[in-house]
C-alpha cells in the first residue's frame, strides 16, 4: 500500500490535479482555499507548468477556457463571491462543450459573507449558477482522501463528458489536515486525446483556397433552432451522465428509526450522532450524496418508499433539503409500478414521508449532540 501523507484539503485538491495531468492553473486568492493556490504557484512551476495569479476571478475563469481550448488540462479555484464571478465563464464553458475543472471551498454567504466554512452554495453549483440551460457535475468530497480521489476523477469526466466539473468542498474540509494515499501521477502525454481543440487546427485539411482550416470554439449561436438543438442533444449527454456517474454513500438506512441526510462536513458530524445513538439503541442511517450533481434521487427514493422520516442536516438554511423532497417525489411518482421504487405492498405517498431540516449558516458547524437531539425530538424519545 502506498505511504499516507499528511495534507490539508486544499493541498490535497492541488496535488491531484497536478497529479491528474493539470497543465494550467489559473486563480485568485481568497480564503478558504488560499492553501490551495499557493500549493500550486510553488509546484506547478517546478514542474515547468503553467501557473498564472491572474488579475480578476472574471479573467482567471477565462484564462482556463482559452487554455482548455488549446488542449491543456486546465483549472481555477475560489470560494464564496469569487465562485460567483466566475460563473458566466463556466456558462460559457458549458455552452461551447470546454472541459474545466473547478474547486469551490466554501464560506459563509451572501455577499462578502466571512470566511468560515459553509454550504450555502449547493444551488449555484447544483442548477447551473450562470445564465442558459447547463448543468455541472459536481463532487462533494468529506475527507481529506476524497478531496484527492475527487479532484483526480474530475479531469477524466470533464474530459469524458467535455463539461465543467465543481469540486465542492467546504472551508472546513479544505482548511482541515489529515493523512492521504496519493494516486499515481499521469504523464501529460498520455491524456486523452482532444481532437476538437484549436490546438489540432494543423492537423486539419486545408480548405480550396489552400488556407489552414479555422476552429472556432464558441457559445454563441444566433440561430434559435440550432441553438436549441445543440442545447438539446447536451442535455442527452447529461442523461448519460445521469446513467453512469451517480455516486453516493449509504450506511445503516435498511432498518432505521431515521435516516440523516448530508455530505461534507455535516456527512462527518451525523456519523458522530449515529454514534452517539447507538448507545441508546436508537437507529440513525445515513444516506451521502458524493454526486450534488447528478443527484442520487432513485437511490435515496428507495428509502423513502419504506417511509422512514428524513433529516437533513446542512451548513445552509435548506438547500440540500430540496433534492431530499424531489427524491420523495421519485417514490411517490413509481409507486405501485413493476418497475418503481416502491412495492405494491408499501404505501408511497408524500404524506407518509416526512421530512425535517436541521440547518445552520454564517459559517456555524452543526454539533454530533445537536443532530442526536432533534434526531430524538424526531422521533419522540
Amino acid at each position: 500500500m502506498s505511504e499516507k501523507v499528511l495534507l490539508s484539503g486544499n493541498e490535497a485538491i492541488a496535488e491531484a490535479a497536478i497529479r491528474a495531468g493539470c497543465t494550467a492553473y489559473f486563480g485568485y486568492p481568497i480564503t478558504p482555499q488560499n492553501e490551495l493556490i499557493a500549493y500550486m504557484a510553488k509546484h506547478m512551476l517546478a514542474k515547468d507548468r503553467v501557473f498564472i495569479q491572474a488579475e480578476s476571478e472574471v479573467a482567471a475563469i477565462n484564462m482556463v477556457y482559452g487554455a482548455s481550448c488549446a488542449g491543456a488540462r486546465a483549472m481555477t479555484s475560489s470560494s464564496g463571491p469569487g465562485l460567483s464571478l466566475k460563473q458566466e465563464g463556466i456558462s460559457y464553458g458549458a455552452g461551447a462543450d470546454v472541459p474545466m475543472v473547478i474547486a469551490n471551498v466554501v464560506r459563509g454567504g451572501p455577499g462578502l459573507g466571512n470566511i468560515a466554512p459553509a454550504q450555502s452554495d449547493y444551488f449555484q453549483s447544483t442548477r447551473g449558477g450562470g445564465h442558459g440551460d447547463y448543468y455541472c457535475i459536481v463532487l462533494a468530497p468529506k475527507s481529506v482522501q476524497e478531496c484527492a480521489d475527487l479532484t483526480y476523477l474530475a479531469f477524466d469526466l470533464a474530459d469524458t463528458y467535455r463539461m465543467p466539473v465543481l469540486v465542492l468542498a467546504d472551508g472546513m474540509i479544505g482548511q482541515m489536515m489529515e493523512g492521504v494515499v496519493l494516486p499515481p501521477e499521469k504523464a501529460t502525454d498520455k491524456l486523452p486525446s482532444r481532437d476538437w481543440t484549436a490546438g489540432k487546427m494543423g492537423e486539419r485539411s486545408p480548405s480550396s483556397d489552400g488556407r489552414r482550416q479555422a476552429r472556432h470554439i464558441t457559445s454563441i449561436n444566433l440561430v434559435p433552432p440550432a441553438l436549441e438543438a445543440i442545447t438539446i442533444a447536451r442535455f442527452e449527454r447529461y442523461e448519460a451522465v445521469k446513467a453512469a456517474e451517480v455516486r453516493f454513500e449509504e450506511l445503516g438506512c435498511e432498518d432505521a428509526d431515521l435516516v440523516l441526510v448530508a455530505y461534507g462536513t455535516s456527512a462527518r458530524v451525523c456519523l458522530g450522532a449515529r454514534m452517539l445513538a447507538e448507545k441508546e439503541g436508537i437507529k440513525l442511517g445515513i444516506f451521502r450524496p458524493i454526486t450534488l450533481w447528478p443527484f442520487p434521487y432513485q437511490e435515496l427514493a428507495k428509502i423513502a418508499a419504506g417511509g422512514k422520516p428524513f433529516l437533513s442536516v446542512e451548513m445552509s438554511l435548506g438547500q440540500l433539503i430540496e433534492d431530499i423532497k424531489l427524491s420523495v417525489y421519485e417514490a411517490v411518482a413509481a409507486g405501485g409500478s413493476a418497475a418503481g421504487v416502491c412495492s405494491a405492498a408499501v404505501v408511497c405517498s408524500a404524506a407518509d414521508v416526512k421530512i425535517h431540516l436541521l440547518g445552520h449558516c454564517g459559517g456555524i458547524i452543526p454539533t454530533e449532540e445537536e443532530v442526536f437531539a432533534e434526531a430524538k425530538k424526531i422521533l419522540g424519545k
